[in-house]
């Protein structure tokens, strides 16, 4: 596992210990080295360079390793290897030995298991050449092997409690969004309850008054009154559609944003485009731009009855852009919190806001523009 490579998670104090170890064993070896008189004049700086050089391998093999790349990793620790044998071949054997058995530590510590013991067999021949006793290779193969796999097992572990970590706060944020989901429906139900019904409610006394003024004879005000009770019929029809949208939104069922717009374009021979790929939105994000386009149409009816009317909806790399532009005079659209529905584009710039988005509005050089721009 890739969270077994990683020193994430390992106490200060292991951390502390590592390295007075590694220092101490490069020390014991560069003494060592020294000390076997076998690099004296122009060749003193060769310790030095194996130093570097052993250094430079170990980098690019925790890094190989972490990459999951076996031939580069075997190849790091061959170079280890080999600057062990030279050191052997120049008469230092204890910095040989102190090379060897590293190399061997790291290979069971971070290798798969096969080619770790694999390289660990290869080592046995330098371990019989610096021990010529008849327990000393063995010995020293069976401590090799016990070392690296005692901290190939404490690595696994560490890897293990992370992944753990991590499919607890998966199983905690998918049980969050649950519960969001359940609380969402149960206010979807009871909005269906205390308003649905409601405007249902008033269609029906709507459409009845209706058809009891339509059969009575003319009058002065019989007009006037047809007038009202079906444009308060519209209004209830829009609420109760504007309602099951938001139920829909709630239970997160939405339709696809461009269809929406699509159908609303249509019902007012309105002029509606969708550039750029089309992707998911939010419910909010969708909610906005939906709310947009139908205040936008209102006003339009309300302040600019006849005016060409375009519609733009572009999905953009970070952002989702809606672009309502109206033939009509700007200046006699300059209230901003006029609403048909109640809601007012001034109501609408503050949920753009809250969306981390914008909303701008007022006229022109060709009339009167309403532009959202909230993340998607």
């Amino acid at each position: 596992m890739r969270e077994s490579l990683t020193r994430v998670g390992i106490p200060r104090a292991r951390t502390v210990l590592d390295g007075v170890l590694i220092v101490s064993l490069s020390s014991w070896a560069g003494y060592s080295a020294y000390a076997s008189e076998a690099f004296d004049g122009p060749r003193a700086v060769l310790p030095l360079l194996g130093f570097l050089g052993c250094a430079a391998a170990v980098i690019g093999y925790r890094a190989t390793t972490l990459a999951n790349r076996l031939l580069p990793s075997l190849g790091m620790l061959a170079a280890v290897a080999a600057i062990g044998a030279a050191a052997y071949k120049g008469g230092a054997a204890v910095p040989a030995t102190v090379l060897w058995v590293c190399t061997g530590v790291m290979a069971m510590e971070r290798l798969p298991l096969g080619a770790a013991v694999g390289t660990v067999a290869v080592l046995v021949p330098g371990f019989v050449l610096t021990d010529d006793t008849e327990l000393g290779p063995l010995l020293t193969t069976a401590a090799v092997l016990l070392a690296g796999y005692s901290l190939r097992l404490d690595a696994a572990a560490r890897g293990t409690g992370f992944r753990l970590l991590a499919h607890e706060r998966a199983a905690r944020e998918a049980e969050a969004t649950s519960a969001a989901l359940a609380e969402r429906a149960r206010i979807a139900r009871e909005i269906h309850d205390v308003l649905a019904h409601s405007l249902s409610a008033q269609l029906v006394h709507l459409e009845a008054a209706r058809l009891r003024i339509e059969q009575e004879p003319e009058g002065i005000f019989r007009n006037q009154i047809l007038e009202r009770v079906v444009a308060a019929r519209a209004m209830a029809r829009e609420g109760l559609a504007e309602t099951r949208q938001a139920l829909s939104a709630l239970r997160g069922e939405l339709a696809p944003v461009e269809d929406y717009l699509s159908e609303l374009a249509a019902a007012d021979g309105v002029v509606a485009e969708v550039t750029g790929e089309r992707r998911p939105l939010s419910a909010e994000a969708s909610q906005a731009v939906r709310r947009v386009a139908q205040e936008a149409l209102t006003n339009v009816r309300k302040h600019a009855p006849g005016a060409v009317v375009r519609m733009l909806l572009a999905y953009q790399e970070e952002e989702i852009a809606l672009d309502i532009r109206d033939s009509g005079a700007g200046a006699a659209q300059g209230d901003l919190t006029a609403s048909g529905s109640g809601y007012g584009l001034l109501g609408m710039r503050e949920r753009a806001e809250l969306l981390g988005g914008s909303l701008e509005a007022g006229p022109d050089g060709e009339g009167f523009v309403v532009r959202l721009r909230v993340p998607a």
